[in-house]
Protein backbone atom coordinates (compact mmCIF):
# COMPACT_ATOMS: atom_id res chain seq x y z
CA UNK A 1 0.00 0.00 0.00
CA UNK A 2 1.56 3.73 -1.03
CA UNK A 3 2.62 5.89 1.91
CA UNK A 4 0.67 9.21 1.44
CA UNK A 5 2.50 12.17 2.33
CA UNK A 6 1.72 15.68 3.21
CA UNK A 7 3.40 18.84 2.42
CA UNK A 8 7.24 19.22 4.48
CA UNK A 9 6.64 15.23 5.02
CA UNK A 10 10.06 13.22 4.81
CA UNK A 11 11.30 9.84 4.40
CA UNK A 12 13.76 7.70 3.71
CA UNK A 13 13.75 5.83 0.56
CA UNK A 14 14.88 2.36 2.32
CA UNK A 15 12.06 2.87 4.49
CA UNK A 16 9.42 2.98 1.21
CA UNK A 17 11.64 0.32 -1.24
CA UNK A 18 14.83 -1.99 -0.48
CA UNK A 19 14.67 -1.36 -5.01
CA UNK A 20 17.24 1.57 -6.44
CA UNK A 21 15.43 1.68 -9.65
CA UNK A 22 12.56 3.53 -8.98
CA UNK A 23 9.63 5.28 -11.41
CA UNK A 24 8.32 8.82 -10.45
CA UNK A 25 5.34 9.53 -12.18
CA UNK A 26 3.44 13.02 -11.95
CA UNK A 27 0.20 14.16 -13.14
CA UNK A 28 -1.73 17.44 -12.85
CA UNK A 29 -4.98 18.34 -14.11
CA UNK A 30 -6.10 22.00 -14.65
CA UNK A 31 -8.80 23.19 -17.50
CA UNK A 32 -7.03 25.25 -19.81
CA UNK A 33 -3.39 24.92 -18.89
CA UNK A 34 -0.11 23.23 -20.00
CA UNK A 35 2.49 21.97 -17.46
CA UNK A 36 6.54 21.41 -18.43
CA UNK A 37 7.16 18.83 -16.28
CA UNK A 38 11.12 18.57 -15.29
CA UNK A 39 14.04 17.03 -13.28
CA UNK A 40 16.70 19.58 -11.76
CA UNK A 41 19.78 17.86 -10.79
CA UNK A 42 21.70 19.59 -8.11
CA UNK A 43 25.01 19.62 -6.36
CA UNK A 44 25.52 20.18 -2.67
CA UNK A 45 25.42 24.18 -2.33
CA UNK A 46 21.57 23.50 -4.21
CA UNK A 47 22.67 25.05 -7.38
CA UNK A 48 22.50 23.43 -11.29
CA UNK A 49 26.30 23.56 -11.67
CA UNK A 50 26.32 20.94 -14.43
CA UNK A 51 23.19 21.89 -17.50
CA UNK A 52 23.71 18.01 -18.76
CA UNK A 53 21.69 17.24 -15.43
CA UNK A 54 18.75 19.73 -16.27
CA UNK A 55 16.16 16.78 -17.81
CA UNK A 56 13.71 18.01 -19.86
CA UNK A 57 11.43 17.03 -22.79
CA UNK A 58 14.30 18.59 -25.01
CA UNK A 59 17.23 16.84 -22.90
CA UNK A 60 15.68 13.73 -21.88
CA UNK A 61 18.35 11.98 -19.69
CA UNK A 62 21.57 12.38 -17.78
CA UNK A 63 24.97 11.87 -19.19
CA UNK A 64 25.02 8.59 -17.36
CA UNK A 65 21.14 7.86 -17.87
CA UNK A 66 20.91 7.72 -13.90
CA UNK A 67 17.95 10.06 -14.86
CA UNK A 68 15.46 8.99 -17.92
CA UNK A 69 12.18 10.75 -19.44
CA UNK A 70 10.01 8.61 -20.10
CA UNK A 71 7.43 10.62 -21.29
CA UNK A 72 3.29 10.08 -20.33
CA UNK A 73 2.49 6.46 -19.58
CA UNK A 74 0.38 4.51 -17.06
CA UNK A 75 -2.65 7.60 -16.05
CA UNK A 76 0.54 9.77 -15.54
CA UNK A 77 1.35 13.38 -17.49
CA UNK A 78 4.71 12.50 -17.44
CA UNK A 79 6.90 10.11 -16.05
CA UNK A 80 10.93 9.88 -14.92
CA UNK A 81 13.28 6.39 -14.60
CA UNK A 82 15.68 7.41 -11.36
CA UNK A 83 18.89 4.94 -10.71
CA UNK A 84 19.66 6.20 -7.17
CA UNK A 85 23.12 3.92 -7.33
CA UNK A 86 24.18 5.26 -10.39
CA UNK A 87 23.84 8.80 -9.88
CA UNK A 88 27.03 10.76 -9.60
CA UNK A 89 28.82 11.78 -6.16
CA UNK A 90 28.41 15.40 -7.04
CA UNK A 91 24.85 15.73 -8.08
CA UNK A 92 23.20 15.94 -4.01
CA UNK A 93 19.38 16.13 -5.14
CA UNK A 94 16.89 15.78 -7.47
CA UNK A 95 13.91 18.22 -7.53
CA UNK A 96 10.65 17.64 -9.65
CA UNK A 97 9.17 20.66 -10.54
CA UNK A 98 6.65 21.66 -13.06
CA UNK A 99 5.74 25.23 -14.78
CA UNK A 100 2.69 26.89 -16.43
CA UNK A 101 3.48 26.86 -20.23
CA UNK A 102 1.50 30.21 -21.39
CA UNK A 103 -0.89 32.14 -19.22
CA UNK A 104 -2.37 30.77 -15.92
CA UNK A 105 -2.06 30.33 -12.03
CA UNK A 106 -1.07 26.94 -9.91
CA UNK A 107 -4.15 27.84 -8.12
CA UNK A 108 -6.34 26.84 -11.31
CA UNK A 109 -4.95 23.25 -10.74
CA UNK A 110 -8.08 21.03 -10.47
CA UNK A 111 -5.60 18.25 -8.94
CA UNK A 112 -2.43 16.11 -8.95
CA UNK A 113 0.36 14.29 -7.02
CA UNK A 114 4.04 12.98 -7.71
CA UNK A 115 4.21 9.35 -6.75
CA UNK A 116 6.97 6.63 -6.53
CA UNK A 117 6.74 3.34 -7.99
CA UNK A 118 9.66 0.36 -6.97
CA UNK A 119 9.22 -3.21 -8.64
CA UNK A 120 5.91 -2.31 -9.88
CA UNK A 121 4.29 -1.84 -6.79
CA UNK A 122 3.41 2.19 -5.76
CA UNK A 123 4.91 2.68 -2.54
CA UNK A 124 4.56 7.06 -2.00
CA UNK A 125 2.81 9.31 -3.01
CA UNK A 126 2.23 13.14 -2.38
CA UNK A 127 -1.62 14.76 -3.57
CA UNK A 128 -2.31 18.26 -4.21
CA UNK A 129 -4.53 20.71 -5.33
CA UNK A 130 -5.36 23.87 -6.25
CA UNK A 131 -6.00 25.27 -2.87
CA UNK A 132 -2.56 25.20 -1.90
CA UNK A 133 -1.35 27.55 -3.87
CA UNK A 134 -2.52 31.15 -5.04
CA UNK A 135 0.06 33.08 -7.94
CA UNK A 136 2.33 30.67 -8.53
CA UNK A 137 3.69 29.48 -11.97
CA UNK A 138 6.03 27.15 -11.44
CA UNK A 139 6.51 24.85 -8.34
CA UNK A 140 8.53 22.38 -6.86
CA UNK A 141 6.50 19.08 -6.16
CA UNK A 142 9.06 16.65 -4.61
CA UNK A 143 13.12 16.35 -3.81
CA UNK A 144 15.25 13.11 -3.65
CA UNK A 145 17.90 14.37 -1.65
CA UNK A 146 21.01 12.62 0.03
CA UNK A 147 21.29 12.92 3.56
CA UNK A 148 23.77 9.75 4.51
CA UNK A 149 21.12 8.01 2.68
CA UNK A 150 18.68 9.14 -0.38
CA UNK A 151 15.83 10.27 0.99
CA UNK A 152 12.12 11.79 -0.43
CA UNK A 153 10.57 15.35 0.73
CA UNK A 154 7.02 16.59 -0.42
CA UNK A 155 8.08 20.20 -1.22
CA UNK A 156 4.70 21.81 -2.60
CA UNK A 157 6.31 25.28 -2.64
CA UNK A 158 6.36 27.70 -5.72
CA UNK A 159 7.84 30.47 -7.35
CA UNK A 160 5.23 33.70 -8.76
CA UNK A 161 7.71 34.30 -11.93
CA UNK A 162 7.48 31.11 -13.60
CA UNK A 163 10.43 29.36 -15.31
CA UNK A 164 12.85 32.58 -14.59
CA UNK A 165 12.73 32.14 -11.19
CA UNK A 166 12.87 28.48 -11.03
CA UNK A 167 16.09 28.75 -12.53
CA UNK A 168 17.64 31.70 -10.73
CA UNK A 169 16.64 29.80 -7.20
CA UNK A 170 19.17 26.88 -8.71
CA UNK A 171 22.09 29.70 -9.48
CA UNK A 172 21.01 30.55 -12.69
CA UNK A 173 20.07 33.61 -14.68
CA UNK A 174 17.34 33.82 -17.60
CA UNK A 175 17.02 36.45 -20.27
CA UNK A 176 14.87 36.30 -23.38
CA UNK A 177 16.47 37.26 -26.47
CA UNK A 178 14.20 38.27 -29.51
CA UNK A 179 15.09 36.46 -32.79
CA UNK A 180 16.56 38.69 -35.51
CA UNK A 181 14.66 39.23 -38.25
CA UNK A 182 15.41 37.19 -41.62
CA UNK A 183 17.71 38.96 -44.43
CA UNK A 184 16.05 38.89 -47.88
CA UNK A 185 17.72 36.11 -49.71
CA UNK A 186 17.22 35.89 -53.19
CA UNK A 187 14.80 32.10 -53.71
CA UNK A 188 16.77 29.02 -54.84
CA UNK A 189 17.18 27.19 -57.99
CA UNK A 190 14.00 24.48 -57.82
CA UNK A 191 12.78 25.95 -54.95
CA UNK A 192 9.07 26.23 -54.15
CA UNK A 193 7.91 29.51 -54.39
CA UNK A 194 7.54 31.63 -51.46
CA UNK A 195 10.31 29.40 -50.45
CA UNK A 196 12.89 30.96 -48.00
CA UNK A 197 15.99 29.20 -45.80
CA UNK A 198 16.36 29.41 -41.98
CA UNK A 199 17.63 32.58 -40.95
CA UNK A 200 20.24 30.89 -38.80
CA UNK A 201 21.27 28.58 -41.80
CA UNK A 202 24.08 28.01 -44.07
CA UNK A 203 23.65 30.06 -47.63
CA UNK A 204 22.21 27.11 -49.57
CA UNK A 205 23.79 25.90 -52.74
CA UNK A 206 23.35 24.62 -56.46
CA UNK A 207 23.33 21.30 -55.20
CA UNK A 208 20.42 19.02 -53.71
CA UNK A 209 21.10 18.01 -50.46
CA UNK A 210 19.91 14.33 -49.96
CA UNK A 211 16.96 14.15 -47.66
CA UNK A 212 17.29 13.42 -44.27
CA UNK A 213 16.07 10.15 -43.26
CA UNK A 214 12.76 10.64 -40.67
CA UNK A 215 13.35 11.16 -37.08
CA UNK A 216 12.23 7.30 -35.35
CA UNK A 217 9.18 7.70 -33.26
CA UNK A 218 9.63 7.84 -29.73
CA UNK A 219 8.49 3.83 -28.31
CA UNK A 220 6.17 3.37 -25.44
CA UNK A 221 7.47 1.28 -22.76
CA UNK A 222 8.22 -1.99 -22.86
CA UNK A 223 5.07 -4.31 -21.37
CA UNK A 224 5.80 -5.39 -18.04
CA UNK A 225 7.90 -2.54 -17.05
CA UNK A 226 5.07 0.16 -16.98
CA UNK A 227 4.18 0.91 -12.95
CA UNK A 228 -0.09 0.20 -12.47
CA UNK A 229 -2.04 3.06 -13.55
CA UNK A 230 -2.88 5.46 -10.49
CA UNK A 231 -6.60 6.27 -10.24
CA UNK A 232 -8.56 7.24 -13.68
CA UNK A 233 -7.74 11.43 -14.15
CA UNK A 234 -9.94 13.80 -15.71
CA UNK A 235 -10.15 14.59 -19.16
CA UNK A 236 -7.13 16.15 -20.43
CA UNK A 237 -7.81 19.62 -21.60
CA UNK A 238 -6.38 20.48 -25.57
CA UNK A 239 -2.79 21.27 -25.42
CA UNK A 240 -1.95 25.33 -25.25
CA UNK A 241 0.10 26.53 -27.83
CA UNK A 242 3.66 26.23 -26.76
CA UNK A 243 4.91 29.78 -26.10
CA UNK A 244 9.05 28.77 -25.63
CA UNK A 245 9.30 30.47 -29.27
CA UNK A 246 12.12 32.64 -28.28
CA UNK A 247 15.88 30.95 -27.23
CA UNK A 248 16.72 31.68 -23.86
CA UNK A 249 20.19 32.27 -22.15
CA UNK A 250 21.40 31.02 -19.21
CA UNK A 251 24.42 32.80 -17.08
CA UNK A 252 26.98 30.28 -16.23
CA UNK A 253 27.15 28.43 -13.12
CA UNK A 254 30.47 28.18 -12.36
CA UNK A 255 33.68 30.39 -12.54
CA UNK A 256 37.05 29.47 -15.22
CA UNK A 257 40.77 28.38 -13.27
CA UNK A 258 42.46 30.62 -11.54
CA UNK A 259 44.01 33.31 -13.89
CA UNK A 260 43.17 36.40 -15.99
CA UNK A 261 40.63 36.04 -18.40
CA UNK A 262 41.05 36.22 -21.61
CA UNK A 263 37.96 38.05 -23.47
CA UNK A 264 36.29 35.87 -26.16
CA UNK A 265 35.81 37.44 -29.62
CA UNK A 266 32.88 39.31 -30.38
CA UNK A 267 29.82 36.93 -31.96
CA UNK A 268 29.45 37.28 -35.41
CA UNK A 269 25.98 38.96 -35.84
CA UNK A 270 22.57 36.69 -36.23
CA UNK A 271 22.19 35.32 -39.52
CA UNK A 272 26.18 34.87 -40.87
CA UNK A 273 26.93 31.61 -42.63
CA UNK A 274 27.91 28.84 -39.55
CA UNK A 275 26.07 31.24 -36.84
CA UNK A 276 23.69 29.37 -34.50
CA UNK A 277 21.75 31.14 -32.02
CA UNK A 278 23.00 30.43 -28.32
CA UNK A 279 21.58 27.69 -26.33
CA UNK A 280 20.10 26.64 -22.80
CA UNK A 281 23.17 27.75 -20.37
CA UNK A 282 25.40 28.94 -23.57
CA UNK A 283 27.01 31.92 -23.04
CA UNK A 284 27.02 33.97 -26.63
CA UNK A 285 30.72 33.61 -27.79
CA UNK A 286 31.08 29.98 -26.43
CA UNK A 287 31.36 27.61 -28.85
CA UNK A 288 31.07 24.13 -26.95
CA UNK A 289 28.10 22.55 -27.38
CA UNK A 290 25.49 22.13 -25.18
CA UNK A 291 22.24 20.72 -24.76
CA UNK A 292 19.59 22.36 -26.39
CA UNK A 293 16.87 24.47 -24.91
CA UNK A 294 13.21 25.44 -24.47
CA UNK A 295 12.17 26.60 -27.98
CA UNK A 296 13.99 23.76 -29.79
CA UNK A 297 12.02 20.95 -31.69
CA UNK A 298 11.34 18.17 -29.25
CA UNK A 299 13.76 14.94 -29.15
CA UNK A 300 11.99 11.76 -28.84
CA UNK A 301 11.46 10.69 -25.64
CA UNK A 302 14.02 8.09 -24.32
CA UNK A 303 14.08 4.28 -24.70
CA UNK A 304 11.74 1.89 -22.88
CA UNK A 305 14.01 0.60 -19.74
CA UNK A 306 15.63 -2.45 -19.91
CA UNK A 307 14.06 -5.60 -18.45
CA UNK A 308 14.61 -5.62 -14.55
CA UNK A 309 13.10 -2.54 -14.18
CA UNK A 310 12.09 -1.30 -10.34
CA UNK A 311 14.36 -4.32 -8.94
CA UNK A 312 17.64 -3.18 -7.13
CA UNK A 313 21.06 -3.13 -9.24
CA UNK A 314 24.51 -3.36 -8.29
CA UNK A 315 26.42 0.00 -7.90
CA UNK A 316 28.40 0.54 -11.19
CA UNK A 317 31.26 2.42 -9.45
CA UNK A 318 29.64 5.65 -8.28
CA UNK A 319 30.09 6.27 -4.56
CA UNK A 320 33.62 7.67 -4.35
CA UNK A 321 34.51 9.27 -1.04
CA UNK A 322 33.05 12.26 -0.05
CA UNK A 323 35.13 15.58 0.31
CA UNK A 324 35.29 17.20 3.06
CA UNK A 325 33.12 19.61 5.07
CA UNK A 326 33.12 22.43 3.41
CA UNK A 327 35.55 21.36 -0.06
CA UNK A 328 33.99 21.84 -3.25
CA UNK A 329 33.41 18.41 -4.72
CA UNK A 330 35.52 16.89 -7.36
CA UNK A 331 35.73 18.20 -10.55
CA UNK A 332 34.10 21.43 -9.43
CA UNK A 333 35.89 24.67 -10.58
CA UNK A 334 38.51 26.72 -8.18
CA UNK A 335 39.97 30.22 -7.90
CA UNK A 336 36.78 32.11 -7.34
CA UNK A 337 37.86 35.58 -6.32
CA UNK A 338 37.71 36.69 -2.22
CA UNK A 339 34.22 38.30 -2.10
CA UNK A 340 32.86 37.46 -5.21
CA UNK A 341 28.95 35.89 -5.22
CA UNK A 342 28.72 32.64 -5.92
CA UNK A 343 27.37 32.01 -9.22
CA UNK A 344 28.93 34.76 -11.01
CA UNK A 345 31.29 34.01 -14.06
CA UNK A 346 34.72 35.40 -13.26
CA UNK A 347 36.18 38.79 -14.38
CA UNK A 348 32.19 40.00 -14.71
CA UNK A 349 31.55 43.34 -13.44
CA UNK A 350 30.21 42.94 -9.42
CA UNK A 351 29.03 46.69 -8.93
CA UNK A 352 30.34 48.96 -5.96
CA UNK A 353 28.48 49.40 -3.02
CA UNK A 354 26.91 47.51 0.42
CA UNK A 355 24.97 45.31 -2.17
CA UNK A 356 28.20 43.72 -3.43
CA UNK A 357 29.75 43.17 -0.48
CA UNK A 358 27.07 41.49 1.27
CA UNK A 359 26.62 39.18 -1.36
CA UNK A 360 28.28 36.38 0.22
CA UNK A 361 26.12 36.68 3.26
CA UNK A 362 22.80 36.62 1.67
CA UNK A 363 19.92 34.22 3.29
CA UNK A 364 19.92 30.26 1.57
CA UNK A 365 16.43 29.46 0.40
CA UNK A 366 15.79 26.17 -0.09
CA UNK A 367 12.39 24.72 0.19
CA UNK A 368 12.77 22.86 3.13
CA UNK A 369 11.12 23.48 6.93
CA UNK A 370 14.37 23.47 7.99
CA UNK A 371 17.46 25.32 6.54
CA UNK A 372 21.02 26.04 7.98
CA UNK A 373 22.13 29.71 7.10
CA UNK A 374 25.32 29.32 8.00
CA UNK A 375 27.21 27.22 11.09
CA UNK A 376 25.60 29.52 13.74
CA UNK A 377 22.25 30.22 12.22
CA UNK A 378 19.15 28.14 11.31
CA UNK A 379 15.86 28.99 9.92
CA UNK A 380 12.53 27.26 10.23
CA UNK A 381 9.47 27.54 7.82
CA UNK A 382 6.26 27.27 10.00
CA UNK A 383 4.24 27.20 7.05
CA UNK A 384 6.18 23.71 5.74
CA UNK A 385 4.30 21.10 8.20
CA UNK A 386 1.95 23.08 9.64
CA UNK A 387 3.43 22.25 13.24
CA UNK A 388 4.25 24.30 15.88
CA UNK A 389 7.96 25.18 16.93
CA UNK A 390 9.25 24.72 20.64
CA UNK A 391 12.65 26.61 21.24
CA UNK A 392 14.44 28.16 23.68
CA UNK A 393 13.55 31.01 25.12
CA UNK A 394 15.25 34.08 23.60
CA UNK A 395 16.91 32.62 20.60
CA UNK A 396 15.05 34.51 17.83
CA UNK A 397 17.04 36.69 16.07
CA UNK A 398 14.57 37.80 13.49
CA UNK A 399 11.12 36.31 11.75
CA UNK A 400 9.52 37.32 8.50
CA UNK A 401 5.71 36.85 8.31
CA UNK A 402 2.88 36.21 10.61
CA UNK A 403 4.14 34.59 13.45
CA UNK A 404 3.31 34.42 17.42
CA UNK A 405 5.62 34.02 20.19
CA UNK A 406 4.04 32.45 23.81
CA UNK A 407 5.13 31.06 26.75
CA UNK A 408 5.78 26.94 26.83
CA UNK A 409 5.22 26.03 30.56
CA UNK A 410 6.34 22.51 31.84
CA UNK A 411 3.50 22.06 34.14
CA UNK A 412 4.08 21.64 38.25
CA UNK A 413 5.61 18.37 37.77
CA UNK A 414 7.74 19.02 35.11
CA UNK A 415 9.41 22.03 36.98
CA UNK A 416 10.25 19.79 40.00
CA UNK A 417 11.74 16.97 37.41
CA UNK A 418 14.01 19.56 36.02
CA UNK A 419 14.68 21.29 38.92
CA UNK A 420 15.41 17.90 40.36
CA UNK A 421 17.75 16.70 37.41
CA UNK A 422 18.83 19.78 35.89
CA UNK A 423 17.59 19.28 32.62
CA UNK A 424 14.78 21.91 32.97
CA UNK A 425 14.54 23.81 29.13
CA UNK A 426 12.88 27.58 29.17
CA UNK A 427 11.02 27.25 26.06
CA UNK A 428 8.64 29.41 23.84
CA UNK A 429 6.14 28.32 21.20
CA UNK A 430 6.28 29.78 17.40
CA UNK A 431 3.08 29.43 15.57
CA UNK A 432 2.09 30.92 12.67
CA UNK A 433 3.02 31.55 9.19
CA UNK A 434 6.47 32.49 8.64
CA UNK A 435 10.05 31.91 8.94
CA UNK A 436 11.78 32.33 12.40
CA UNK A 437 15.76 32.95 12.80
CA UNK A 438 16.96 30.98 15.58
CA UNK A 439 20.41 31.63 16.82
CA UNK A 440 22.24 31.42 20.86
CA UNK A 441 25.46 32.99 21.70
CA UNK A 442 27.37 32.16 18.33
CA UNK A 443 27.03 28.47 18.82
CA UNK A 444 27.32 25.91 16.05
CA UNK A 445 24.19 24.32 15.50
CA UNK A 446 23.33 21.13 13.92
CA UNK A 447 20.01 19.61 12.54
CA UNK A 448 19.31 16.63 13.29
CA UNK A 449 16.39 14.83 11.52
CA UNK A 450 14.29 11.67 13.30
CA UNK A 451 12.57 9.41 11.70
CA UNK A 452 10.94 7.55 14.61
CA UNK A 453 14.15 6.54 15.97
CA UNK A 454 15.54 8.32 19.55
CA UNK A 455 18.06 10.39 20.33
CA UNK A 456 19.78 11.84 23.96
CA UNK A 457 20.46 15.03 24.43
CA UNK A 458 21.39 17.10 27.51
CA UNK A 459 19.45 19.55 28.00
CA UNK A 460 22.20 22.49 27.85
CA UNK A 461 22.69 21.60 24.37
CA UNK A 462 18.98 21.89 22.93
CA UNK A 463 17.74 25.00 21.09
CA UNK A 464 15.00 24.20 19.23
CA UNK A 465 13.01 21.51 17.75
CA UNK A 466 9.27 20.46 15.93
CA UNK A 467 6.45 19.89 19.03
CA UNK A 468 5.81 16.77 17.21
CA UNK A 469 8.79 14.81 18.76
CA UNK A 470 8.31 13.17 22.66
CA UNK A 471 10.80 14.41 25.18
CA UNK A 472 11.61 12.99 28.45
CA UNK A 473 13.96 13.39 31.43
CA UNK A 474 15.91 9.45 31.14
CA UNK A 475 18.26 8.44 33.78
CA UNK A 476 21.71 6.95 33.41
CA UNK A 477 22.51 4.29 36.09
CA UNK A 478 25.69 4.94 38.11
CA UNK A 479 27.39 4.04 41.64
CA UNK A 480 30.33 5.67 43.08
CA UNK A 481 28.97 8.75 43.07
CA UNK A 482 26.28 11.09 45.02
CA UNK A 483 22.74 10.24 43.81
CA UNK A 484 23.94 7.36 42.11
CA UNK A 485 22.98 8.73 38.93
CA UNK A 486 22.94 11.53 36.27
CA UNK A 487 20.27 12.51 33.82
CA UNK A 488 19.67 13.65 30.00
CA UNK A 489 16.92 14.30 27.60
CA UNK A 490 15.45 11.55 25.29
CA UNK A 491 14.09 12.61 22.45
CA UNK A 492 11.59 10.37 19.90
CA UNK A 493 9.42 10.20 17.06
CA UNK A 494 9.41 11.97 13.95
CA UNK A 495 10.84 15.39 13.31
CA UNK A 496 13.98 17.67 13.66
CA UNK A 497 15.87 18.65 16.55
CA UNK A 498 18.67 21.51 16.69
CA UNK A 499 21.43 20.80 18.91
CA UNK A 500 23.92 23.23 19.94
CA UNK A 501 27.73 22.77 20.54
CA UNK A 502 30.59 24.77 21.46
CA UNK A 503 32.95 24.02 18.57
CA UNK A 504 33.24 21.27 15.83
CA UNK A 505 31.83 18.49 17.42
CA UNK A 506 33.16 14.60 17.14
CA UNK A 507 31.13 11.87 16.31
CA UNK A 508 32.88 8.65 17.65
CA UNK A 509 31.42 4.78 17.70
CA UNK A 510 31.02 3.20 20.56
CA UNK A 511 32.94 0.30 21.48
CA UNK A 512 33.25 -1.91 24.50
CA UNK A 513 35.92 0.86 25.97
CA UNK A 514 34.67 3.78 25.17
CA UNK A 515 34.63 6.70 27.65
CA UNK A 516 33.48 10.20 27.91
CA UNK A 517 33.62 13.46 30.24
CA UNK A 518 30.11 13.85 30.98
CA UNK A 519 30.32 17.36 30.66
CA UNK A 520 32.11 17.40 27.12
CA UNK A 521 29.33 14.72 25.31
CA UNK A 522 26.79 16.28 23.51
CA UNK A 523 24.35 13.69 22.46
CA UNK A 524 24.61 9.48 22.19
CA UNK A 525 22.15 7.08 20.29
CA UNK A 526 19.16 6.35 22.69
CA UNK A 527 20.26 2.52 22.02
CA UNK A 528 23.13 2.93 23.45
CA UNK A 529 24.02 1.57 27.19
CA UNK A 530 25.19 4.63 29.29
CA UNK A 531 26.43 3.46 33.10
CA UNK A 532 28.78 6.10 35.26
CA UNK A 533 32.24 5.31 35.60
CA UNK A 534 33.67 6.46 38.90
CA UNK A 535 37.77 6.47 39.26
CA UNK A 536 37.20 7.95 43.38
CA UNK A 537 39.70 5.26 45.15
CA UNK A 538 40.15 6.01 48.96
CA UNK A 539 44.24 6.13 48.89
CA UNK A 540 44.20 8.18 45.90
CA UNK A 541 41.68 10.65 46.87
CA UNK A 542 43.22 10.69 50.27
CA UNK A 543 46.51 12.88 49.30
CA UNK A 544 46.16 16.41 48.07
CA UNK A 545 45.93 17.13 44.03
CA UNK A 546 43.36 15.61 42.00
CA UNK A 547 43.25 15.22 38.00
CA UNK A 548 39.47 16.20 37.83
CA UNK A 549 38.34 13.47 35.51
CA UNK A 550 37.19 11.33 38.60
CA UNK A 551 33.70 10.83 36.71
CA UNK A 552 33.01 9.47 32.97
CA UNK A 553 30.07 7.72 31.38
CA UNK A 554 30.74 4.10 29.59
CA UNK A 555 29.09 3.43 26.96
CA UNK A 556 28.44 0.18 25.60
CA UNK A 557 26.15 -0.98 22.83
CA UNK A 558 26.33 -3.17 19.26
CA UNK A 559 27.60 -1.42 16.01
CA UNK A 560 26.01 1.66 15.06
CA UNK A 561 25.82 3.04 17.93
CA UNK A 562 27.23 6.49 18.49
CA UNK A 563 28.35 9.42 20.59
CA UNK A 564 28.90 12.95 20.18
CA UNK A 565 31.17 15.35 22.00
CA UNK A 566 32.56 18.79 21.96
CA UNK A 567 36.10 20.56 22.71
CA UNK A 568 34.55 22.23 25.31
CA UNK A 569 33.19 21.35 29.60
CA UNK A 570 30.32 22.76 30.36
Amino acid sequence: MAREFQRGHKARISDLTAGTDLYVGVQIAGPGLSFDISCFGLDADERLSDDRYFVFFNQPKSPEESIQLLGAQAGDTESFRVTLDRIPSQIQKLSFTATIDGAGQMSQIASGYIRIVAGGEEVARYSFSGSEFSTERAVMLGDFYLKDVWRFAAVGQGFDGGLDALLKNFGGEVAEEEAPAPAPQQPQAGAAPGFAPPAFGVPGTAETAPAAPPAPAPQPAAQGFAPPPGPTPPPAPAPAPQVHAAPTIVAPLSTPPCGSPVPPPAPAPYGQPGQQPPQYGQVPGQTAPLPPGYGQPQAPHAPAPPPGYGQPTPPPGYGQQQPPFGQAPHGAPQGVPHGAPQGAPQGAPQGPGVSAALQQFKETPTGQRWTQQNKKLVRVDLGIGGQPVLARQGSMVLYQGKVDFSYKGAGFSGRIVGNATGQEMQLMRCTGQGQVFLAENSTMLHPLELQGDAVCVSAENVLAFDESLQYEVRRIEGHGIPGGALFTMQFQGTGTIVVKTHGTPVVLPVTPTTFADCNAVVAWSAAAQVVVSSQVRMRRNAYPGDTGESVNLQFRGAPGNFIVVQPYEV
